[in-house]
């Protein structure tokens, strides 16, 4: 057990993880060499990368403070949690609304260990935390956690958020996320964010490269494949839009150009 706590055995500490990177080009401090590296790598590549990466979170809690106090949702299930940054989404959520309840799922040891920080609820609501991958929806669909802690028959925010851009097109990503959102009752949302080299091509397709070389490859979306996400829903304003762009609030990243942002993000409604 290394001075973290982390549990040495399960933690691949020799190569960079995508979480970890993200974790530390932030300014956290749940990393390790090998990710320190990986994100020195990227920024060199890309300079903007720390800017994007702040408006991508900024959007997170805009986002989930507009499906609290707008849209009036209660539960939300959060797929690709990443290590925990607060404020983290029920942080957010049961600010405006303690009695909310947050299920996150991730597949990463490194966030179940730090997850306490995530199940620290208020009283009148609930977190809970899942172990799984996403690409296999019924693993977090079937278990117990998700069953006991989300209700069904109420609205339920499904948020995926700067995690489809590490699915390749063999994997399905509109497929996964759809199986995800099928079982959720009318009046559900999909809040997303998705990956995109539209906005600095050359520059993020370094950044691209250097995560592949790491074995992360990554696939960078169109508007028109970001737009496959959200087939069959109803967007809510302004719909699918660079996610400094997406209800501002003159909080967070502030002037940040176009191309230093390399996320869509959208919100929409499951009829």
């Amino acid at each position: 057990m290394p001075d973290n706590g982390w549990p040495a055995d399960r933690i691949d500490t020799e190569n960079a993880h995508s979480a970890r990177i993200y974790d530390y080009v932030l300014g956290g401090k749940d990393y390790y060499p090998a990710d320190k590296e990986a994100g020195d790598a990227m920024v060199r590549e890309w300079p903007a990368m720390p800017v994007h990466m702040r408006a991508n979170r900024d959007w997170m809690n805009r986002a989930v403070r507009w499906l609290a106090e707008s849209a009036g949702i209660r539960q939300f299930l959060d797929i690709g949690t990443g290590i925990p940054t607060s404020p983290n989404l029920h942080e957010i959520a049961q600010s405006v609304a303690p009695d909310s309840r947050v299920v996150y799922v991730d597949n990463d040891p490194i966030v179940l260990t730090l997850s306490q920080g995530l199940l620290a609820s208020t009283p009148e609501g609930r977190t809970a935390y899942i172990e799984a991958d996403f690409q296999h929806p019924e693993a977090v669909l079937g278990s117990a956690e998700f069953l006991e802690t989300l209700d069904l028959d109420k609205p339920v925010a499904l948020t995926v958020i700067a995690i489809v851009h590490f699915v390749l097109d063999e994997d399905d990503a509109v497929g996964i996320v759809r199986r995800l959102l099928d079982p959720l009752p009318s009046g559900s949302y999909l809040a997303m964010t998705i990956g995109t080299a539209e906005f600095a091509p050359k520059e993020v397709g370094r950044v691209a490269r250097e995560y592949a070389a790491r074995g992360m490859p990554m696939r960078l979306r169109t508007i028109d494949e970001a737009e496959e996400f959200f087939e069959g829903l109803e967007l809510v304003e302004p719909g699918i839009v660079q996610v400094h762009k997406w209800h501002p609030d003159g909080t967070g990243e502030k002037d940040a150009r176009d191309e230093d942002i390399a996320m869509y993000g959208a919100v929409a409604r499951k009829p």
